[in-house]
């Protein structure tokens, strides 16, 4: 059943940096080739670092020369807040990430999964292990707090599921119909860059929350076919301000009430493929 069309597409070469939109990209089964290829090690509090603990990394942004391989790192051009650029492959490119950041900082390729080391989780900012899940996911007291029971276990351990630095899953899908919900009971600047999907999706005659109830499903995105996994539960990160957009708790209280803190849906590749804006969806089961 045809439910809509691919509206954008973007892939984010360094974890937690500005992204960049593409007319189309190919999807093999670790998802887009280059997406989040690269990431920082936090030197002070060790560990790999995205922007729920270094929220200054949404000011910078991330692009690709060229098509980057489908596998490993290739090299990126970086954006620095102040404007000028650097390579992935400068010399100096820990020293000048660190400078810009305010925060001691290493830039990393993607090391094999039995690296296991380099993925483990850092030193937590706070002893109490709840109070530190609600500074990482923007939440007040009383409010509640994900299902982390959902995710892989060994996103508990260590940063990503080791030899990726996703989250927890290669593929997020978000739909317009979201986005438009958000806008209709809140004040504030909602912003696809906020959310950081792979996929914007246009859907036909929908309200509400759509993907929300996707999961277990399978959708065919272009060539390529995705197996819906869970709810994406939202973190901290939607509310940074960055580039022209203001600092906002309020966007997560108005997550939590509107739609249990969730927002998009992970995936997983089950058919690779090319996927192009414009390219039809379709629910396949």
């Amino acid at each position: 059943m045809e439910v809509g069309t691919v509206a954008e597409i973007w892939r984010y070469a360094i974890k937690s940096m500005g992204g960049e939109r593409l007319p189309a990209t190919e999807i093999s089964a670790t998802g887009l080739a280059g997406d989040r290829a690269w990431a920082v090690r936090d030197e002070v509090r060790g560990g790999i670092r995205g922007a729920k603990k270094l929220p200054g990394l949404m000011r910078f942004k991330a692009a690709y020369p060229s098509p980057p391989a489908s596998g490993g790192s290739s090299p990126a051009i970086i954006t620095l807040p102040d404007g000028s650029t650097a390579s992935t492959g400068d010399a100096d490119i820990n020293e000048q990430l660190s400078q810009a950041l305010g925060h001691a900082v290493s830039l990393w390729p993607l090391l094999p999964a039995d690296a296991l080391d380099h993925y483990r989780r850092g030193a937590p900012d706070q002893e109490d292990f709840e109070q530190e899940l609600r500074e990482l996911f923007g939440r007040q007291p009383g409010e509640p707090l994900p299902d982390l029971g959902l995710f892989p276990p060994e996103v508990l351990e260590y940063e990503s599921p080791p030899g990726t630095y996703f989250d927890a899953f290669p593929i997020l899908l978000l739909t317009t119909a979201s986005l438009d919900s958000l806008r209709a009971a809140s004040d504030a600047v909602i912003d696809v860059r906020r959310f950081r999907p792979n996929f914007l999706l246009e859907l036909a005659n929908a309200s509400g929350f759509p993907e929300q109830a996707w999961r277990g499903r399978r959708l065919k995105l272009g060539q390529a076919v995705l197996s819906v996994t869970v709810e994406c539960p939202r973190c901290v990160m939607t509310t940074h301000g960055f580039d022209e957009l203001p600092r906002d708790p309020g966007i997560m209280r108005t997550l939590v009430q509107e739609a249990g803190g969730n927002l998009g849906v992970y995936a997983t590749v089950e058919t690779p493929g090319t996927v192009a804006t414009g390219d039809s969806i379709e629910l396949l089961d």
